[in-house]
């Protein structure tokens, strides 16, 4: 966000404030402060309602169709089936996620507001551009997530408009990091979903797809286009020092400092800590002045993402509490979570992504009607990272799809029909890998 003059709507203003408290409030619960219940989750949905008429019209219908079903639900299983629905915390699912969505933001204060003090390295051209490109986007992306696309985007522009190898290598850079990284909106949702995944077999098993995804978007980008003179990102150390440095003080938090707490949770007390300690040497007017423009710009920009997460924890409310009601507690979609069922599941998750649902929809519709133990759970866990990976990838409507519709002026449909291909493969890799885990499991 540049300084201006014009101060925002006041809706926006207010709708900032209030994302702002929610993480605040957040992270408050996490150090033992007594507050009172859903106030989090309370203040994220009544800021979605004042930035609701500026949502896309897409999103708008999405995120209104997930919220009228949840809804719906929710009042079939009290009037249908007398179930006891404790209205009050119903708007609490995935209030965990969008905390730590909105901490990850914070990151954006990191370094100096013009951009120019800190290069993120000097474009080469032909494969090694591309491959550096897609390297540059996965290594920054597993922890920056979506800001690194703008980054090396914004810069790969000023050699002229984005050109369609350059677009995909930005795509499948940032989704195949859903595979296994541990600052992913995918892996905050799936550690909630499957509190008992061995994380440690989720990225081993993540990690070589994800250099699988890689090396296939280099060999496929190389057959199709001629990358002669098509500009890439090359990295350099200092690109890296940043992005290294979080997850070395993440995993220290994990491991020593605070081990009961999760993943999501450090990251959402800790990214806005480190930005705040970085912005400091220059006084505290500077810092206050910085997450004010933050709060009143990128914050409301936030809510297309927000609103999507929040409807979706409402929908699997609805959903779980429903079927709950309706079959005692007994039903679950199968009688038992294998090979054969986590392929079926997985590409049913990737099929909805094609016809414009998020991914985030069917994992979460996934884990409301099944029933796991603890060793299943892993298998799951990555069944649902790899349909986002995949899923985000091809769907039109994903959010790296959109973002790169909204700032490059690339259109989602032939986004779909550019990664059809490479989804293919990948889908095959999956199942492959779906069959050695559970063989492993």
């Amino acid at each position: 966000m540049t300084d201006s003059a014009t101060p925002p709507p006041l809706r926006h203003a207010l709708a900032g404030h209030l994302i702002l408290a929610g993480l605040v409030l957040q992270v408050l619960r996490f150090a033992g402060v007594p507050l009172l219940p859903h106030l989090v989750s309370y203040g994220f949905w009544l800021a979605v309602l004042l930035l609701w008429p500026e949502l896309p019209r897409r999103t708008r219908r999405q995120a209104g169709a997930l919220a009228g079903l949840g809804l719906g639900l929710l009042v079939v299983a009290q009037w249908r089936y007398g179930a006891d629905v404790a209205w009050p915390r119903m708007l609490d699912g995935n209030s965990y996620v969008v905390a730590m969505l909105v901490g990850v933001s914070f990151i954006g204060l990191i370094g100096n507001r013009r951009g120019d003090a800190r290069p993120l390295g000097h474009p080469v051209t032909g494969r090694r551009g591309i491959a550096g490109t897609w390297l540059g986007v996965h290594l920054l992306g597993a922890i920056l997530n979506l800001s690194t696309v703008f980054m090396i985007g914004d810069r790969l522009q000023r050699n002229g408009p984005l050109t369609m190898p350059q677009l995909l290598a930005l795509n499948r850079g940032l989704s195949s990091a859903a595979l296994w990284s541990p600052f992913f909106a995918s892996m905050g949702v799936v550690m909630t979903l499957a509190p008992e995944m061995r994380f440690s077999t989720v990225v081993a098993i993540g990690l070589p797809l994800a250099l699988c995804a890689g090396l296939l978007s280099l060999a496929d980008l190389s057959r199709r286009f001629d990358l002669t003179e098509t500009p890439g990102f090359s990295l350099s150390p200092p690109s890296l020092l940043m992005p290294a440095s979080l997850a070395a003080l993440v995993m220290l938090f994990h491991y020593g400092l605070t081990p009961g707490l999760s993943i999501v949770s450090i990251i959402t007390f800790l990214l806005p800590a480190v930005a705040l300690a970085s912005n400091l040497p220059r006084g505290p007017r500077w810092t206050l002045r910085r997450v004010r423009l933050h709060t009143l710009g990128r914050l409301p920009a936030m809510r297309g993402e927000i609103s999507l997460f929040l409807c979706a924890g409402l929908l699997t409310q609805g959903l779980s509490i429903c079927i709950a009601a309706a079959t005692g507690s007994e039903w679950t979609l199968f009688a038992r979570f294998g090979p054969l069922e986590a392929v079926a599941s997985f590409l049913a998750i990737v099929a909805s992504a094609v016809l414009g649902l998020h991914p985030i929809i069917g994992v979460s519709v996934l884990a409301s009607i099944l029933e796991l133990d603890a060793g299943r759970q892993t298998l799951f866990a990555f069944v649902a990272l790899a349909s986002w990976a995949v899923g985000t990838s091809v769907g039109p409507l994903s959010g790296i799809n959109l973002s790169l519709q909204g700032r490059y002026g690339v259109s989602g449909t032939r986004m779909m029909r550019q990664n059809l291909g490479y989804a293919a493969v990948m889908t095959a890799l999956v199942v492959v890998a779906i069959l050695g885990l559970d063989a492993w499991l």
